[in-house]
Parts: structure tokens; sequence; C-alpha cells
């Protein structure tokens, strides 16, 4: 029995050849590319340090200095500043001045400052994530290109939930602060706009998904636009819907925070003021209890969209 081997075609080694061509122009091109962004980034880092005043590479070695100055002399000072507890190195200034800052409720019975500036920047995230679902859920719909036919009115609400999301919260703010002055106002009117384009658009492209013939079988039967919505439309996307709201929260606390830093109220404004006058205790502890905050409302959020959307969602994503 003879084996017969077939040669390979001129047409293969002309599709081998052209692929190798192709392979090595793409990398000499990568190559090109990224060098490219090496010598840009280079220049731009050296026209910066020659503008700047400080001379950045100069002080380079310097970057990490501010962290000792934060360095508390006792320890326990952190948690004396968490919980307003008196410090026996107090000398009357406002480095260890922590039992002022206690915000009493009933008799002796007090909550900790740190405490109630958190309280208030959760309340900020919150009430603005709130904000933004009320408004996002009803324009998400009309936006959506199977749900709302005519191409008017769903273009206005597209751009104005662009509108919204094009300007970051701090312009926001600084707009709003000079009408109802600084504070969480502001923040939660800010967060809470910029909430609404941000939501809109996550909802709108989960409505441009649904199965449309529950949709179909209402409108068969003579029912308007918004009982098509309420029982053919809200029904399928609300699991998803709470699933981004509550990742809303969590971004929305962070943000809060930085707010804050600004001037609107919170946990950030006091985390500021720390740092620039350099309150060893009082930063880490402020940090601490920011830090264990955010975690437990990542942790929290993540079980609840796990009940609301189902573990299979989450299994299949992974």
């Amino acid at each position: 029995m003879t084996l017969s081997v077939t040669a390979p075609s001129d047409a293969t080694h002309q599709m081998a050849d052209a692929w190798r061509r192709q392979t090595s122009l793409r990398r000499l091109y990568t190559a090109i590319g990224v060098g490219l962004l090496i010598v840009a980034l280079g220049s731009t880092m050296w026209f910066a340090d020659e503008a700047n005043a400080g001379h950045f590479f100069d002080r380079l070695p310097h970057l990490l200095d501010f962290l000792s100055w934060l360095v508390p002399k006792d320890w326990n000072d952190v948690w004396r500043a968490m919980f307003d507890i008196a410090s026996p190195h107090d000398t009357g200034t406002q480095e260890f001045n922590f039992p002022l800052g206690r915000a009493y409720v009933w008799g002796s019975f007090y909550v900790p400052e740190y405490f109630e500036l958190m309280l208030t920047t959760l309340n900020v995230a919150l009430v603005s994530t709130f904000i933004g679902f009320v408004f996002a859920v009803p324009f998400s719909f009309i936006a959506a290109r199977n749900l709302t036919p005519h191409p008017v009115l769903r273009l206005i609400v597209k751009r104005f939930m662009e509108l919204l999301r094009a300007f970051p919260e701090i312009v926001i703010a600084g707009l709003f602060a000079a009408i109802v002055s600084i504070g969480p106002i502001a923040a939660i009117i800010a967060i809470g706009l910029h909430s609404i384009g941000a939501l809109g658009k996550l909802f709108y492209e989960i409505n441009e998904n649904i199965d449309m013939r529950a949709e179909e079988g209402l409108r068969a039967v003579g029912a308007n636009w918004f009982e098509r919505v309420r029982f053919a439309g809200l029904p399928q996307v609300l699991p998803n819907f709470m699933s981004y709201t509550l990742l809303r929260i969590e971004i929305n606390v962070r943000v809060s925070t930085i707010m804050g830093a600004v001037g609107g109220g919170g946990i950030g404004e006091e985390l500021k003021l720390s740092i620039s006058r350099g309150f060893g205790a009082k930063t880490i502890a402020l940090v601490l209890l920011l830090f264990t905050t955010i975690f437990i409302v990542d942790q929290f959020s993540a079980w609840l969209r796990r009940k609301l959307v189902g573990e299979q969602a989450f299994m299949m994503s992974a």
C-alpha cells in the first residue's frame, strides 16, 4: 500500500507569506506607536518639570515625606480620635481636641463626630442615588428605541441625559453652591443630576434588549403606552435596574467623599482639613473609618445584587 503526500499548493505558500508580511508590518507599527508614545510622554514630563517652579523631578525623592508627618506619636490616639475619647497628650490645640466633636443624643450618650460625618456622607450618596433612580427610570423607557417610536422625543431625552453626565459633579456643585451655598444640598443636587444621566444610559440600554412579545400582546388588546411599560417592560428589567442602582450607590459614596473635600460637607471636608494641618491621629482615624464604611457598603450591595439578579447571572459573567 502506497501513501501519497500532497505537496502544499502555491496558493497556500502565498497565503502564508502574506500572513507573515502582515504580522511583521503590525509589529513594526506597534513598535513605532509605542516609541512615539514614550517620546511624547517624556517630552511632556520634561516640559512640565521645566514649567514647574518646584521642579518635579528634583522633588521626586521627597514624594512620600508627608507620611512622616502623619505618623502619630501614640497609636492609641487613633482610636481616641475615632470615638471622641480624651487624649493624655491634649495640650489645648486642635490636634488632640477629640471630645469637642461629640454629638450628644440623650444625656451622656453621644455619637462620635466622625461617625456623624460619615452618616452625612452616606445620606448624600443615598439621597442623590434615589433622585437619580426616580428620574432615570421614566427617561430610560422614553429613550429606548423599541418602546418609544417617536424619534424626536427619544432624541431630546437622550441628549438631555448626555448633558447631565457630561459635566463632573464638582463643576455642577460649584454652580449650585453659588445658589444654595456650600454644603450637602449642593452636593446632593450635583451627584443626583449626574446619577440621572449615568443611570438613564444604563437603563435604556437594558430596555432595548427586553423580550417584546409581552409588549406586543398588550398592544394587541389595546393597552396604552404606560400600561405596556408597567406590565410588559418594567417586570423584565427591574432586577437589573436595582443591580445598577446598588452599584451607583457604591460610586456615589466615593464621590460624596470627594465632594465633601471641596465644601460639600461630610467626612471629606474633615479629612482634607486634617491632612492639610498634619494631624496624624485624626487623619488615620478618618481613613480607617472611610475604608471600613466603603468596604461594608461594597460587600452589602454585592450580596444584595446577587439576591436580586441571581447567582446564575454572576456565574455566566465570570
